[in-house]
């Protein structure tokens, strides 16, 4: 109690510094307060930016809208006085579970191409493919060492030999649904059992184009306030 007392009474006599040498001393330890943030909104599309951004709810422009990647974005202020941000809103995009490199049996196969990609002419003719297959074996042939062939039913009662594509491009749910699914290459492979995978072939070059059609598709929306230097977008 004494202590607390004594403490009390140099807190009320006020912050004095002496100089010691070349050491500076003070009869009071300070902290810094730091500036409150905000408690950041969670949304799964990219309207939730708009939406949010246009209604001025919270008046708090400018704002960075910052595309970090093709499934998600989110919404920044500039710096506050402890040269930190406040993460306004963000969006991730719900997506399906695609296990690229990965041998999947042909009915899982079937089903993932079917609910998880967009369709195409080239989906459909894996869908033939896998869903025709009448023999277990997959033999690999040609010099290459790439090519591939399954025996596969091609009529209604013709059984023959069919060379699998080689590279295909298809469109996976993989970025928000407000823009159009990245088209990308894809090497196609089967084996015994039989089972299908498929393995990017692009580098990730589809992710910079989701990035890119992303800003566009905000770009158009929020053009106004892009204008009165009210968003800026960073993609």
């Amino acid at each position: 109690m004494i202590k607390e007392a004594i403490d009390k009474i140099l807190g009320l006599a006020g912050i004095h510094t002496q100089e010691i040498g070349e050491q500076v001393f003070t009869n009071s330890d300070l902290r810094r307060v730091h500036e409150a943030t905000t408690e950041t909104l969670k949304v799964r599309n990219l309207s939730g930016i708009v939406d949010y951004i246009t209604s001025n709810f919270d008046g708090k422009f400018p704002f960075i809208v910052h595309i970090q990647s093709p499934t998600q974005v989110s919404v920044v202020t500039g710096y506050n006085r402890d040269l930190q941000r406040n993460l306004i809103i963000e969006a991730n995009a719900l997506l399906p579970d695609i296990n690229f490199g990965s041998y999947y049996n042909i009915e899982n196969f079937n089903i993932l191409l079917q609910s998880c990609f967009v369709q195409s002419n080239t989906r459909d003719a894996l869908l033939s493919i896998v869903g025709n297959v009448k023999d277990e074996q997959v033999t690999s042939f040609g010099d290459d060492g790439v090519s591939q062939q399954v025996t596969a039913k091609t009529g209604v009662a013709t059984i023959e030999n069919v060379k699998l594509p080689n590279p295909v491009l298809l469109k996976p749910f993989r970025t928000f649904v407000e823009i159009a699914q990245p088209e990308t290459a894809f090497v196609f492979r089967m084996k015994d059992g039989p089972s299908a995978a498929l393995f990017e072939a692009d580098g990730g070059e589809w992710k910079l184009r989701a990035i890119a059609e992303i800003k566009v598709y905000l770009d158009e929306r929020l053009d106004d306030y892009i204008e009165e230097g009210k968003v800026i977008i960073i993609g």
